[in-house]
This record gives structure tokens, sequence and C-alpha cells, in this order.
């Protein structure tokens, strides 16, 4: 019987019903009198695993599963859309982590959702608008300048001509392979300085509001720092 032949060379009851196009108990009725030999059993294990692997029940795609709630349930919590003071300081906080600091009002990211949040963000809040930015690329040997900045530019609405020199990392093993990785970007607003004090001002009268006892903490620090320094 062809069916025992197919048991015989190591197939599953799912593999012959489906070759033979009858039913898997009919597979498993038929084979009932196959034995098979540790090298059978060993093809057939393999199968197993790589069907585990592989199908719904693996444990990726109950991972996947488990992500795709946590997202849903997640995006329900939250009530939109969101207050003008929240996404003030949503902005603010965003530039606390990834902007400059200590000149120049610029931030930094390779994130094209978060560049364009704050472009849009800081044309909301603070009035720029994107021919009043400036922006400037950190990209890979291997990329292409002129069409990585068209993307930028498309993205942010920054006039292509606002784009200063690209940096060009050397090429190295560690390089992005991505093809949707589009090099790191930083937009600068020309004489921001006064701007960057004020969303600092702003995340100051939060960091009070939660009595973080901010003076001390820059307290410590600057005395850190002048001990550092000393020869």
């Amino acid at each position: 019987m062809e069916a025992k032949e197919l048991r015989k060379r190591g197939m599953s009851y799912r593999e012959i019903s489906s070759y033979l196009d009858i039913a898997k108990s009919t597979a498993k009725l038929w084979c009932k009198d196959v034995e098979l030999n540790q090298e059978q059993r060993k093809i057939l294990y393999k199968k197993q695993i790589e069907l585990m692997a592989r199908g719904p029940n693996s444990s990726r795609a109950r991972r996947n599963r488990e992500i795709e709630k946590i997202l849903s349930s997640a995006e329900k919590e939250l009530k939109l859309p969101i207050d003008s003071e929240t996404y003030r300081l949503l902005g603010a906080m965003i530039y606390w982590g990834e902007g400059d600091k200590t000149q120049h009002f610029g931030i930094a990211n390779s994130d094209p959702f978060l560049i364009k949040f704050m472009i849009k963000w800081l044309e909301d809040i603070l009035g720029i608008m994107p021919n009043r930015i400036k922006a400037y690329l950190n990209i890979h040997s291997q990329q292409n300048d002129i069409e990585i900045k068209k993307f930028w530019s498309e993205l942010t609405e920054i006039p292509i001509q606002n784009f200063g020199k690209t940096f060009i990392k050397p090429t190295n093993k560690n390089f992005k392979k991505n093809n949707l990785y589009y090099g790191t970007i930083r937009i600068i607003i020309s004489k921001g300085t006064d701007l960057r004090y004020r969303v600092m001002g702003w995340i100051s009268a939060l960091l009070a509001s939660q009595n973080l006892e901010v003076e001390k903490i820059q307290n410590k620090w600057h005395k850190l720092r002048e001990e550092y320094s000393r020869p």
C-alpha cells in the first residue's frame, strides 16, 4: 500500500494525508502496523520541531499575538486628542532626551516618525516653519546622499537648499544594511538659542512641580564637574 511506503520513508501522517488526499485519521489507520526504525523516527521528530517553529503555536507566533494584544490595549488607554499643554510637554520631553543642551536649538534622530512629529510640533507650538530649519545628514558610504536628502526633504518639507554638507561615515562591518534606514538627520533652527532656553524652562518647571529637588541635583552635578575638571 502506498501509504505504508510513504510512512516508511519518514513522512508524517499529515504529509501522507495531504499527498494522498485522504483524512489524517485514515492515513493513521492504514499505517498502524508500520514500525519505524531509529533513523526514520529522527526524521519525523525533526519535521515536528520545524513545524512547531513555523506554525501558529510557535513561540514567535505566540509572542507576536501577545504584542499585538498589548499594543491594541495600550492604544485604548489614551484619551485622544491630547490637550495643548500635554502636546507642549510631549515635544519638550522629546527635546530633553534628544535635543542640544549647550548650543543651538537642534535635535538629531534616525526615526522618521519622531522627526516628522517634531517638525509639526515646532510649527504648532513655537511657530517655526520648515523653511527656517537647516538640516544635516549622517549616512554610510554605500548610501546615496542625493536620494536620502530627497527623502528627508519630502518628509519634513525642509527645502533641499537648507541641507548642509552630509557627513559620510567610513565603511566598516557595523554599517546598517536595512534598506529602510535613511541615516540620521540633525535639524537646527538658526538663532534658536532663546528658543532652547524657553523649552528647557518648560522642562525645569515640570521637574520642579514633581518635587524632584532640581537645585540639589544641579548643585551636586556642578560639584562633580568641578572635581573632574581639576588638574
